[in-house]
């Protein structure tokens, strides 16, 4: 069973009862997340399957993402393998917009935008690029006109092909050893 819970139930909660876990790249979790969780990226979630369950046994385990969405998902692809989770409203974003604390970390030395920045940013090129070739190459445009219908494709599906592209790059993927230290936080 998946339910939701408020920024306000999270932060009234006890956190040795809970164990919040942050789905999203390792870079959008250093910018800001809600204190105390650990950072287990959407797509390593299947890595540490047996800790998600083993500590679910022990816990409230709550998902969290920016703004809900990634986490819903997680939230079914944990209770579709037998484990039982919550996520939270909103995500970091509605934590944040009551005024609770997010901790910050630092992520190979370098800031990271957030991915829905990313993905802006990588598509509004893309297009601009594909538009400013096709005044050469016609066909060019093709490109941007590729991209604006996977981001049409991406609001109708609240799935978006492009930030599981990025979250693959190196400054989106977790630091060599992160992925042990989650595994040991869900041990503990």
């Amino acid at each position: 069973m998946t339910t939701r819970l408020t920024p306000a139930e999270l932060h009234a909660r006890p956190a040795a009862d809970t164990l919040v876990v942050d789905v999203r790249t390792p870079g959008e979790y250093a910018a800001g997340h809600v204190p105390g969780a650990i950072n287990v990226p959407a797509e390593h979630l299947d890595d540490l399957l047996p800790d998600l369950r083993a500590a679910a046994n022990r816990r409230r385990i709550v998902l969290v993402c920016a703004a809900g969405h990634r986490s819903t998902a997680a939230c079914a692809q944990l209770a579709e393998a037998g484990i039982e989770v919550v996520g939270l409203t909103g995500g970091t974003q509605a934590w944040s917009a009551v005024g609770l604390p997010v901790d910050t970390t630092p992520h190979q030395g370098r800031a990271v935008w957030a991915m829905d920045r990313q993905v802006r940013f990588a598509a509004g090129s893309l297009i601009l690029v594909g538009m400013l070739l096709g005044r050469r190459a016609p066909k060019a445009r093709l490109l941007a006109a590729g991209v604006a219908s996977g981001l049409v494709y991406s609001g109708l599906s609240n799935t978006c092909g492009m930030a599981a592209l990025l979250a693959k790059l190196p400054l989106n993927r977790p630091a060599p050893g992160a992925l042990d230290a989650a595994r040991a936080t869900l041990r503990s």
